[in-house]
């Protein structure tokens, strides 16, 4: 089987390395984003499916736009059987789609039609849920609407952070990519629409998802510390600086110790105790603080911050 594999991120490398491997298996050619500045120093560097790729000896492209009609002559001449595709990071025009004989065959990172977009592993922690699992699926014109062909699940663990969870899935995708090459080459594989009316969302994450609403619940707070991690994070006000910060739920029985003058402690509000640092969250729940990192700063543990910035019980985040 002739295949083209399209992808970028790390991902996508575990599917690259395991079609890689089979014996009935040619890939002749690896299409990957442009190389691009990345890390603190914005080097330009490899996507890490090139760096597979050419540790394969196996072609790569990095068209700037897969629109551009060379891309289009370049599959044609190609002659694909069909393309893998795992997180490319760009639209397949539909002109394209007809090119390789079985189609475009992605891996996609949730039991379909649940979390179509480009998060879903972020947004499914985010919303607390505690499965979910990976789907081939044939790509359509639409966003993640096309025929799906095999799913595979798995169990979301509950302090299991995104790239954690990431790291899993793309090892449980390598094998289900295969099987279902084989399958459709064998014809053996028989494609079943969505229900598209159970369809949810699961967009590009924005830096304004990670700002913390402190009257959220403290679990609700720590699915979106878990799920938005590495960025854009979980993050707040604190003395008119951005601070990105780390936690879990505390017991709820904390009653309204961090009350002042005999208010009732609002969302936000700290809670300095002798070997924990706490913060109000909604529904009169507690975060523990585990971690902090202002602007400019690097991240200290809570008890280094407590110490450092002089904290009193009373203290607000989420105040600039």
């Amino acid at each position: 089987m002739r295949i083209v594999f399209c992808g970028t991120p790390l991902f996508a490398v575990p599917t690259l390395k395991h079609l890689l491997a089979q014996a009935d298996f040619q890939i002749v050619a690896v299409i990957t984003q442009p190389d691009r500045p990345r890390g603190r120093g914005q080097e330009v560097s490899f996507s890490p499916v090139k760096e597979t790729a050419l540790a394969a000896s196996v072609p790569v492209h990095q068209p700037e736009k897969i629109r551009a009609p060379e891309v289009q002559e370049l599959l044609r001449t190609l002659a694909p059987d069909v393309i893998a595709i795992i997180a490319y990071g760009q639209i397949i025009p539909g002109r394209l789609l007809p090119i390789p004989k079985l189609g475009w065959i992605n891996l996609h990172a949730s039991l379909l039609p649940k979390y179509r977009g480009a998060a879903p592993i972020h947004w499914a922690i985010v919303n607390g849920e505690t499965k979910t699992g990976v789907t081939s699926m044939r790509i359509d014109a639409g966003m993640d609407t096309g025929e799906m062909l095999l799913q595979r699940e798995m169990e979301i663990g509950p302090r299991e952070t995104a790239p954690e969870l990431a790291a899993r899935m793309s090892e449980l995708g390598a094998p289900l990519m295969t099987e279902t090459l084989r399958g459709l080459g064998e014809g053996t594989l028989a494609a079943r629409a969505q229900a598209h009316e159970l369809a949810s969302s699961a967009p590009m994450l924005k830096k304004e998802d990670g700002r913390i609403d402190w009257s959220r619940s403290a679990q609700e707070i720590f699915n979106r510390i878990r799920g938005f991690a590495p960025w854009p994070g979980a993050y707040t006000a604190f003395r008119g600086q951005t601070c990105h910060i780390w936690g879990e739920p505390a017991s709820n029985d904390l009653g309204e110790q961090s009350a002042e003058h005999g208010k009732p402690s609002v969302p936000g509000t700290l809670l300095i105790q002798r070997n924990a640092t706490m913060v109000r969250c909604g529904g009169t729940t507690y975060l523990r603080l585990l971690g902090v990192k202002l602007e400019g700063r690097k991240q200290v543990s809570a008890a280094e911050f407590v110490s450092g910035a002089h904290l009193f019980s009373g203290e607000h985040f989420g105040k600039s």
